[in-house]
């Protein structure tokens, strides 16, 4: 399908739309966007920045789960 492309969420082949925002994707992957943080190709993309940020091809992000505790 030419019209999804692939990148790498965890360590793991992923497909999606071209251009998803990274809400988007996070939504899709059944994360609560309010509950990660995301490393995006090698740094951690501040939560200000992720509207803007739509995933190409080849991407590689690590997305990790808080969790609270006591």
């Amino acid at each position: 399908m030419s019209d999804r492309i692939t990148l790498v969420v965890n360590g793991e082949a992923r497909n999606c739309l071209p251009q998803t925002p990274l809400p988007d994707l996070l939504q899709q992957l059944g994360f609560n966007p309010r509950l990660v943080a995301v490393e995006y190709n090698g740094e951690i993309l501040h939560r200000q920045f992720w509207s803007q940020t739509t995933v190409q091809q080849g991407d590689r992000l690590e997305i990790v789960t808080i969790v609270g505790g006591g």
